[in-house]
């Protein structure tokens, strides 16, 4: 049988917002690691305690969390998603190329948000996930991504 067990719960009397616009250019298909950047902007506005959410503003690349030691996880995840929505598959939708509805159903299949909790001022991932945005298009592309934090701010006692 399982064993759970929680830590305490914490609460803020004051809550606030603060928000970024990150913009990533990508050589192409495949994940680009976007974790360091997300933790400066915490660190930035002096997060302490409440929730990230990253947005990615497109429908042909998406976020997720990864394990970020081992490349060959990524590898193979980009080969899963080629063949879960291939290129030549004969989709009806193809105005910017045989990639462009595959990359809508690789986004569909991931995500193009992600709310991650944040406790002493750091994001609440596992030892080996980063985050990561995916490039499902060929070519490059600059895409844009939204973080924006809610909770508690400032130097922590």
């Amino acid at each position: 049988m399982a064993r759970l067990t929680r830590s305490p719960a914490t609460s803020v009397d004051e809550i606030r917002h603060a928000q970024a616009r990150l913009a990533v250019d990508t050589p192409g298909e495949g994940f680009t690691e976007i974790t360091a950047e997300a933790a400066a902007f915490l660190q930035e506005i002096g997060a302490r305690t409440g929730v990230l959410t990253v947005l990615c503003r497109h429908t042909s690349a998406s976020l997720t969390i990864q394990e970020n030691a081992d490349p060959d996880v990524r590898t193979d995840l980009l080969t899963a998603l080629r063949g879960l929505a291939p290129r030549d598959f004969g989709w009806v939708h193809d105005t910017e190329g045989p990639d462009d509805m595959p990359a809508h159903v690789r986004t569909m299949l991931t995500d193009t948000s992600l709310s991650i909790p944040v406790s002493q001022g750091r994001m609440a991932l596992g030892t080996w996930q980063g985050l990561y945005l995916v490039e499902h298009r060929a070519r490059p592309h600059r895409r844009e991504v939204v973080l924006a934090f809610t909770g508690a701010t400032g130097h922590m006692t």
